[in-house]
């Protein structure tokens, strides 16, 4: 670094000369701090005292931060402005916000020509933890060179004399922004006064970081008050000082602690190509205080300062959706971020509702616009006009929410009434689009108020306004107020102009400047407000929204709002009241229906217009509705008057009809008459109240005649419902009334008449919801005399000898059922049957013979014949029936077998088949149910036949099969019978059973050996696996004659041992080969079977073992643990080559047995012979050494060789090793976890990894006072593994060790040791130390010196960080409590601290001593979080008494009640009492005075002392000594026959007289009455004890129901919040289109999540690119994942190309320390390729593409060229990864295609610029030498790549945020739901019966207390004067003394 002036120098004097080591062949050019190159011209130009760079190159970066000397000498605006006022001298208000707007405005004017969003942010820096508190201002504008920041130094340095050269500064000239719309030009940074100003404001130190567009450096420059006063004192130039230059994100030069909260916001640098940070430290307390406490009110005021510069020209209008093209690309975001347990407060002003232009516009209902123009040149201003109507029941102006509102009925010096707007001016003013925040304007001429205005003057209070002005109009250098603004518009020369609503003119707009009538427009936009939108009726309960159409126009049909009431001129209207209308013709009386209002309503308005649609009474008469406008309503008709109308029109309308009968039969009610009897003629008469006859209804004006008629109907009713019969309708006759003709009725039944009105041409015959008169006549038609029958219902299917019955129906002439004529005797005929019956039966209308048998020969039941039977009733005039019946035979009567031979014949072997039959009485054969026959065979199963469906059957008997003795014959015994049959005999018959000719025996034989033949069930031995063959069989049969083999007799001959036989031989008598078994153990049961076993034989083979062919190995099993001996033996045997064991071992075997295995241990082995099994045993099987896995073992005995695997796994658990676990060293914050877990695996003792789950794995610590808590109980997993999560360790701070320790099968299993360091939490409370002053005496009721409270932190720091809110003070009475206070105790909040006292307390000041004396507990604690309580340790306090004021007793005695009688008792006005001295609260408080109390009598409420009752000893007063305040009175009583008025109230005087107290103590009084008799002074005594306990239950019971009144409205508050808190929540939702089904309920939100999950798991199921390589590595300390991993590319082509250019990288670790890397390196034994992010360098800046060059391109680039790295996307570590890519791409280029790369790269290389590797999207690869070309220069297919893998969608990240939303919402329903159950639960209970008979017992013993307090005055009587001879008559008490003396 070179200083110019030097240079000069050694110019001038050439004997001191310069060298720098720089060779002729190195480049290097000379440099100012801006980088401009110097040639010889710039270098004469340039001034002395600049700083110039030494550099290989331009854009070289700067290897250390470098520092620049500069000069800010104060300005000579400085004197000029001077005069102006002191900077912020506010208004009564917090000026912070105004000095933050200073700096905003900076940065304002900094992004103004930003192309894309300006970004702006506001960080308060309150976390201790962070360092000291800092307030940064950031800004992603142009920034600043160095010498812009040398300018900005200067004081008063405006913009308007800065220098504009090339090496002064970088800006050119100032130039005025062209007009725009509300002058929103950001042109608001101006007079170089306002940034210095409010830094030093706001702290006493400043920090500029900047760094201006292309510049690779960034500028710093400190200025702080403690540097100013060193300078000073050290007599410096105090205006200079040094600006830093250095590389982005180098923050080297920050060393102190406290600042070091700059490290994150250097580190932020990397990212941006141009910013400005201004940090503030040293930040005054109550600044701090005001930030933190005042955060919603000072960004609220932020955002009324910028509303147009954040929402544009229209302002935020909340009611109109926002359309992102057109609002500012402006983020003013505020942060607060406090102490680490606290969220960071984060709000942009743009989401701020509730600032004053917001609430203005959106509260307005029309605008007025207008322009004016003041003198020439001097601009013009923009001025808008909002108003807010009046809805009737409160004004919409808006209130200001930070100051207290003006009370509502302030007025005026006229005297008028001002609502609205009140007293505050219309205007608010702004500069340049900025509010000025102290000049406001009144109002003008135009728009104010004058008396001769015909609008009303509240009108005038119900507009706001603002004017917008652009800087030709000076302001303050603070922007605080205006210099002259109200004064030039107020000009008689400026000219308004008209421009309307919702104009889009602005100022460049060219309007004639004119004199307008701006008063005339004015009045008629106000008075159009005032007719338009201020409301006049109030339209309440909204019912639904109709569509009418009854409108003149369709247009007017919908919608229209229905309402059920209206709030109209003071009176209430609403749905069914009685309604006049006025001036409409006809006059309309109605009642109403509903109100309309035209328009979207849905709830709740107020409205000019209106109608209302009323039903015309009475209905019955017009039966018609009409709708009239609500003005049309009659206010001063009565009720009664309407009601007087509609009577009188009820009275002409039909009221009853006349019935007739004109041939003089009038059937009356209930008549009962014959079928047939004719009804009618009828004539009838309708007839109104007045008796007149009617054929019509009654006129109503012009309207359509209605003409009656009247309808007959007769209704038959039955069960199922009425019938009609008849209906006639006699048509409308004007001069004679309606007649009916007579009607005929034969069917049977109960019947009404009904006679109706109706309307002629509807037939209706209700009207006007009334009905029509009617008429009604019951009657019943009964049947008449018999005269014919009918048959019932007879089953024409009858028995033999069955009897049944016959039923008659007896009928009428009209085939009505009646009752049958007495007598009657029936005759029955029937041919070819006998007929029989036992009797006739009558019952009702039924004539039943019964008991009928018919008996003959019939057919069987194939053969059915139908018969006639004739019934005869003689008498009747039809007097015969016939009817078919069908006769089937009857019950069973015999058992019948046909003839046959006896005996009957069978051969042995064979069934019998025989042929019965069942009959009945007349030898019909029968058929029955159960109907079976058994047949009996001796020596055999019983035979059964079931005959029951044809009477008849064959019985068939088992085979017959006897042991027949030398071929005789056997005779047999066969018997008959039917089983539960009694009345049926058996039958028995003979049977002779013949000897058979079947096979009965077989015989198998060898034809190899005739000795061989084979008996059944025999054992055989054969050798394994032979042969047994040449076996014949033979049969014989009953006689013993062999059967000759026949085909038929071979296919029924079995075997077991094959399936495969041959036919032929069969019948030859030869069976198949038997296939002896290959094992010896195998025995095989064989058979051969004649007939399905009936005939067999049957043997038994056991093999035996051939000669030896190997050795075999035994093992008990095949796994063996390392270290531990195979249990159990290897057994050893030779076998055959069926594997049958040979038993040719011998003992001396042993000897000649080898063993052979790698890593086997012989030294156990043991060879023993087994003689019982000719085997040999091997023990001592042990492996002791190797890896587990598969071993093979060899046993040798002679040439036979066996081998086997043994599966050797780990050995026994013997060690643990720590596989994974947190770096070393290691150290923990008390109370803190350990972020890394502990991996432990469990070896052998050859560090074999052991799977072993049964290893009990423990963690403890070295010492007891360590404690370690753990996330849960770790087990051992499959893999022998465990994991400690380390949640909490907490102990003292020290050294320590963690001890990890197993155990197996009660043994001990040593493990690793982790040293630890606790070091102390400075961020955790763990005490509260109290300081309070404990000498201070604490009188009851006085006030508790001040408790200071400090939180404790765990390194014994105080911690500050707690808010007030959170520490608490509790205090009872008693003893203490263990460890917290009990749910008694008084809670009491921390005061606000106050100025001098003690900082990083909380004070409670100004609390109230308890009232009562004694010991009392104080208790103090902080609510850490939402679950920890921290307390203090309890104090005891005693309590003392106050001054003595006053005597009194210790117990309140009872009202005295006392006669003049000389019973002792009855005068007796105490006893026991006893008096002391006390404080105001009751506590004794004389314990050192003495002195005396005088008593005496006065009267109550009378000043004279006459005539008082006198005490025992005839004395008018007593005195009782007082010894340290006390005294005991133990009786004190009047004389006998004292003096008094009877039934008067007196009042005892304890007068205290005590000469060492100052100030006179209170007597204490007791009342007292006194009566001449005994009967009223025990009345009064009963009464007053009585009115004394109610008044004590009737104060407890209020006191009760007080307290659920009080719980109702804390719980309504609690449901309002939760309301509010879930309409936010939904109103969120409303405004992110997620509309939840209404009504909205928890299920409906639950499936809503459920979709927005279904479908976020779609997203994830689609396919997607993703990356093929695995990252085992990623969760490992320190470690970031691999390349691959840390990058997502959206395009496919792209992907394909970037991830083949870094194949050779994607898999490389990031770290972000070397020893992370190292450590990767060590595990992978070196082949895994790491890259720590500690050793590599940082890229600077973000260098523009190739061909730009100074921010302008050189040329058109073709092919869309960018950086491939920032088509990267980064999920996570964007910092870390932006460092990675950088240096892994460098600055390699992505272009579209081939030609495009090449042509890109021709054009930089012509401009004389380096061109590094070009991408292109075909996969094409241009190195930076220009090389393409090549299959090492193309990239191969993406399915042959490991590529980046595509990010999810942009929708899936929303509905990430929806669900997120939701679960909100779902929350806060619910807490909504179960607020609002819980006070209905309240509500519920206040109605339940307990509660009402709280009320009730309340009601009845205030009454009881009332009627007590009667009686009492009841009693009373005018007091009699009595002297002690004088005896008057008992008297009552006076009221109104009682009600004193109470």
């Amino acid at each position: 670094m070179l200083n110019s002036a030097s240079l000069r120098q050694e110019g001038r004097d050439r004997k001191k000369i310069r060298v720098f080591a720089i060779h002729s062949y190195e480049r290097f050019v000379l440099a100012t701090t801006d980088r401009t190159v110097l040639d010889f011209d710039k270098f004469v130009a340039l001034q002395d005292g600049n700083t110039l760079y030494l550099l290989q190159h331009e854009d070289q970066a700067l290897p250390v931060a470098m520092e620049e000397h500069i000069m800010f000498q104060p300005h000579y605006d400085t004197l000029i402005q001077s005069g102006m006022y002191e900077y912020y001298a506010s208004k009564g208000q917090k000026s912070l916000p105004y000095a933050l707007a200073e700096l905003l405005d900076n940065a304002l004017s900094a992004t103004a020509k930003n192309t894309s969003v300006r970004t702006i942010e506001i960080r308060m820096m309150f976390d201790e933890t962070l360092g000291k508190p800092a307030v940064i201002v950031l800004d992603n504008g142009c920034g600043m060179t160095s010498k812009q920041l040398n300018n900005w130094a200067v004081y008063r340095l405006s913009k308007f004399a800065r220098e504009n050269t090339k090496f002064a500064s970088a800006e050119a000239g100032y130039v005025r922004p062209d007009p725009v719309p509300r002058s929103l030009n950001s042109d608001i940074s101006y007079f170089g006064v306002g940034g210095k100003q409010a830094v030093f404001y706001i702290g006493d130190s400043t920090r500029m970081i900047t760094k201006p567009v292309g510049s690779p450096d960034v500028h710093e420059l400190v200025l702080s008050k403690e540097e100013f006063e060193k300078k000073e004192r050290n007599k410096e130039d105090i205006y200079s000082g040094i600006i830093k230059n250095r590389m982005p994100g180098d923050s080297s030069h920050v060393t102190k602690s406290d600042e070091r909260f700059l490290h994150s916001l250097i580190a932020e640098e990397c990212e941006k190509e141009s910013f400005t940070a201004v940090v503030i430290t040293g930040v005054l307390p109550e600044h701090i205080t005001f930030l933190k406490q005042d955060f919603n009110a000072w960004t609220r005021e932020l955002a009324h300062i910028y509303h147009y510069y954040i929402h544009g020209v229209k302002g935020n209008d909340m009611r109109n959706s926002p359309n992102s093209d057109h609002l500012p690309k402006i983020d003013i975001q505020v942060t607060l971020r406090e102490k680490p347990t606290r969220c960071p407060c984060v709000k942009n002003l743009r989401e701020v509702e509730d600032d004053m232009q917001t609430l203005y516009i959106n509260a307005a209902a029309d605008t007025f616009e207008f322009q004016i123009s003041t003198e020439a040149g001097s601009g013009t201003v923009e001025g808008v006009l909002r108003y807010h109507p009046f809805l009737y029941d409160k004004e919409t102006y808006p209130s200001d929410p930070d100051t207290m509102q003006e009370p509502n009925d302030d007025e005026d010096e006229s005297g008028e009434l001002h609502q609205a707007r009140g007293k505050r001016p219309i205007f608010e003013c702004f500069w340049n689009g900025r509010l000025i925040p102290y000049t406001t304007v009144s109002d003008f001429d135009w728009c104010a108020f004058k008396a001769k205005s015909k609008l009303p003057a509240e009108c005038y209070s119900r507009f706001s306004g603002v004017l917008f002005t652009d800087d030709t109009f000076k302001v303050s250098t603070n922007k605080l107020t205006y210099m002259d603004l109200e004064m030039k518009l107020k000009n008689k020369d400026s000219i308004f102009t008209y421009i309307g609503q919702n104009s889009s003119a602005g100022p460049s707009t060219v309007i004639k400047k004119q004199r307008c009538d701006i008063q005339k427009e004015f009045t008629k936009w106000l008075q159009n407000c005032h007719e338009k939108l201020d409301k006049q009726v109030k339209f309440l309960h909204y019912k639904e929204t109709i569509t009418r159409t009854d409108t003149a126009t369709k247009k007017m049909q919908y919608p229209w709002a229905a309402f059920s009431s209206i709030e109209l001129d003071g009176k209430k209207y609403q749905t069914g009241q009685l309604v006049k209308s006025q001036k409409t013709n006809p006059i309309v009386y109605g009642r109403v229906i509903q109100f309309l209002l035209y328009g979207n309503h849905n709830s709740d308005v107020f409205a000019t217009g209106g109608e209302v649609e009323v039903t015309l009474e009475p209905k019955a008469l017009y039966d018609n509705t009409k709708i009239i406008p609500i003005s049309k309503i009659d206010r001063n008709a009565t009720v009664e008057a309407i009601s007087k109308n509609i009577e009188n029109d009820l009275a002409r309308i039909p009221d009853k009809l006349k019935v007739d009968w004109p041939k003089g039969f009038p059937w009356l009610q209930s008549t009962i008459c014959p079928a047939g009897t004719p009804l009618g003629p009828i004539k009838v008469e309708i007839l109104n109240k007045k008796e007149e006859s009617l054929s019509r209804m009654p006129s109503v004006g012009q309207g359509t005649v209605r003409k009656l008629s009247v309808e007959l109907k007769v209704i038959q009713k039955s069960p199922k419902g009425d019938h009609k019969v008849i209906s006639h309708i006699a048509q409308h006759q004007p001069k004679w009334s309606f007649w009916f003709k007579a009607i005929d009725l034969i069917n049977l039944g109960t019947y009404t008449l009904s006679l109706n009105t109706m309307i002629n041409e509807t037939n209706a015959t209700v009207f006007g919801d009334k009905e029509l008169p009617s008429y009604k006549l019951n009657f019943t038609v009964t049947a008449g005399s018999a005269e014919s029958f009918t048959v019932g219902a007879v089953s024409n299917t009858l028995h033999v000898g069955v009897p049944f019955n016959i039923p008659l129906q007896i009928k009428d002439a009209y085939n009505h059922l009646t009752v049958p004529p007495p007598e009657l005797k029936p005759v029955l005929e029937c041919s070819g049957l006998d007929l029989s019956y036992e009797a006739a039966d009558c019952s009702g209308t039924t004539f039943t013979i019964k008991s009928v048998k018919a008996r003959g020969k019939v057919q069987n039941y194939q053969q059915t014949k139908t018969f006639d039977l004739k019934v005869t009733l003689p008498g009747l005039k039809k007097d015969s029936q016939t009817l078919k019946i069908i006769l089937l035979p009857g019950k069973p009567h015999s058992l019948h077998l046909p003839a046959k031979d006896n005996p009957i014949t069978v051969e042995n072997g064979n069934p019998v088949s025989f042929h019965v039959e069942i009959h009945d009485e007349a030898g019909n054969i029968t058929a029955h149910p159960k109907q079976i026959v058994r047949c009996q065979v001796h020596s055999l199963p019983p035979a059964i036949s079931d005959c029951s469906s044809t009477g008849a059957g064959q019985v068939l008997t088992k085979p017959i099969n006897l042991k027949i003795m030398e071929g005789k014959p056997q005779q047999l015994k066969v018997e008959f019978n039917m089983p539960g049959w009694k009345n049926i005999l058996s039958v028995v018959r003979e049977l002779k059973v013949l000897p058979s000719t079947r096979v009965s025996w077989m015989e198998l034989c060898s034809q190899d050996d005739k000795n061989l033949v084979l008996r059944n069930n025999e054992k055989m031995e054969w050798l394994a696996g032979g042969l047994l063959e040449n076996l014949f069989y033979k049969l014989y049969d009953e006689a013993g004659r062999e059967v000759p083999l026949t085909a038929e007799i071979a296919n029924t001959i079995k075997v077991n041992w094959t399936g495969d036989i041959n036919l032929e031989d069969l019948v030859q008598g030869k069976l198949p080969n038997v296939q002896v078994p290959t094992q010896v153990q195998e025995e095989r049961f064989y058979q051969v079977s004649y007939k399905d076993q009936s005939v067999s034989v049957s043997f038994t083979i056991m093999p035996c073992p051939d000669e030896p062919t190997r050795l075999k190995a035994t093992l008990p099993q095949s796994t063996v643990k390392l270290g531990e001996t195979l249990p159990g033996y290897i057994n050893l045997e030779l076998v055959d080559q069926y594997d049958n064991v040979t038993k040719t071992l011998n003992s001396t075997c042993v000897n000649h047995i080898t063993v052979e295995a790698e890593g086997l241990d012989k030294s156990a082995f043991a060879f023993t012979w087994q003689e019982s099994s000719s085997s040999v045993i091997i023990s001592g099987v042990r492996f002791q050494s190797g890896t587990p896995g598969s071993r093979e073992m060899c046993f040798t005995y002679g040439s036979y060789i066996e081998r086997v695997i043994v599966e050797v796994t780990a050995g026994v658990p013997a060690q643990l090793k720590l596989i994974g676990g947190p770096g070393q060293p290691l150290q923990v914050l008390n109370g803190h976890g350990i972020p890394t877990a502990f991996h432990i695996q469990l070896c052998d003792e050859w560090g074999n990894p052991s799977p072993d789950q049964r290893a009990v794995v423990e963690l403890k610590s070295s010492l007891p006072a360590l404690k370690v808590m753990t996330t849960d109980t770790p087990r051992m997993d499959a893999e022998g593994k465990a994991i400690f999560a380390i949640s909490s360790v907490s102990g003292p701070k020290g050294y320590y060790q963690l001890e990890f320790k197993g155990s197996f099968n009660q043994k001990l299993i040593p493990g690793p040791t982790v040293n630890l360091t606790v070091i102390p939490d400075p961020n955790k409370p763990v005490s509260l130390s109290v300081e309070y002053d404990t000498n201070a005496k604490l009188p009851a009721g006085g006030i508790f010196p001040v408790f200071s409270v400090t939180v404790v932190s765990d390194e014994g720091s105080p911690i500050t960080t707690f808010s007030p809110a959170a520490a608490s003070m509790f205090l009872w009475k008693g003893t203490a409590s263990e460890e917290m206070p009990p749910e008694t105790a008084t809670e009491l909040k921390c005061s606000k601290p106050r100025m001098g006292e003690k900082i990083g307390c909380f004070h409670f000041r100004d609390k109230d001593i308890p009232e009562q004396v004694g010991k009392h507990i104080i208790q103090f604690s902080l609510q850490v979080d939402q679950t920890e309580v921290l307390f203090s340790n309890q104090i005891i306090i005693n309590v003392v008494a106050n001054q003595p004021v006053k005597l009194g007793p210790d117990s309140q005695p009872p009202t005295p009640v006392v006669s003049y009688t000389k019973n002792i008792a009855h005068r007796t006005l105490l006893e026991n009492m006893t008096l002391m001295i006390m404080d105001a609260y009751g506590n004794p408080a004389g314990q050192a005075l003495n002195g005396r109390v005088v008593v005496s009598i006065k009267n109550c409420g009378d000043d004279s002392n006459n005539n008082l009752p006198l005490f025992e000893g005839k004395t008018n007063r007593f005195q009782f000594s007082l010894a340290n305040g006390k005294t005991r009175i133990t009786r004190l009583a009047i004389m006998e026959n004292s003096p008094g008025k009877d039934g008067s109230e007196y009042i005892l005087l304890f007068k205290p007289e005590v000469s060492m107290v100052q100030t006179p103590l209170a007597s204490f009084n007791l009342h007292f009455h006194f009566y001449n008799d005994i009967v009223s002074q025990r009345t009064v005594s009963e009464l007053s004890k009585k009115k004394h306990q109610l008044t004590e239950e009737v104060d407890n019971c209020k006191r009760f129901l007080t307290t659920y009144k009080d719980l109702l409205i804390e719980l309504t508050s609690q449901q309002i919040e939760s309301s509010k808190k879930e309409g936010d929540l939904r109103h969120e939702l409303i405004k992110r289109n997620m509309n939840i089904a209404s009504p909205v309920s928890i299920p409906s939100i639950d499936k809503l999540l459920a979709e927005k999950t279904i479908e976020t798991e779609r997203i994830l199921s689609l396919p997607r690119r993703v990356c093929s390589i695995p990252s085992q590595l990623r969760d490992q300390q320190d470690v970031l994942g691999k390349v691959c991993h840390l990058a997502f590319v959206q395009d496919d082509d792209a992907a394909r190309v970037i991830s083949w250019h870094m194949s050779g990288d994607m898999d490389c670790v990031i770290t972000k320390t070397t020893a992370a890397a190292r450590k990767i390196y060590d595990d992978t034994q070196g082949k895994q390729q790491v890259m720590a992010l500690d050793s590599v360098c940082v890229p600077s800046g973000n260098r523009p593409l190739p061909h730009i060059r100074n921010g302008h391109a050189m040329f058109d680039p073709p092919g869309n060229p960018v950086y491939a790295r920032e088509l990267l996307i980064y999920s996570h570590n964007r910092l870390s990864c932006d460092i990675v890519f950088r240096n892994i791409l460098r600055d390699v280029i992505l272009i579209d295609d081939l030609d495009s790369a090449n042509n890109y790269r021709k054009a930089v290389l012509q401009n004389k610029t380096q061109c590094p590797t070009i991408l292109t999207r075909q996969g094409d690869r241009i190195s930076s030498i220009g090389k393409f070309g090549g299959t090492q220069n193309k990239a191969p297919p993406i399915q042959a790549l490991k590529v980046f893998a595509a990010p999810l969608p942009e929708e899936y990240h929303t509905l990430k945020e929806q669900i997120d939303l939701l679960n909100q919402y779902k929350s806060a329903l619910k807490e909504k739901e179960e607020a609002q159950k819980e006070r209905e639960d309240h509500i519920a209970a206040m109605k339940s019966p307990e509660m009402l008979k709280k009320q009730s017992e309340l009601k009845e013993k205030q009454k009881q207390l009332d009627q007590i307090e009667r009686q009492l005055g009841s009693t009373t009587a005018k007091p009699v004067k009595r002297g002690p001879e004088v005896a008057g008559e008992p008297s009552g008490i006076i009221t109104k003394r009682l009600r004193q003396s109470t």
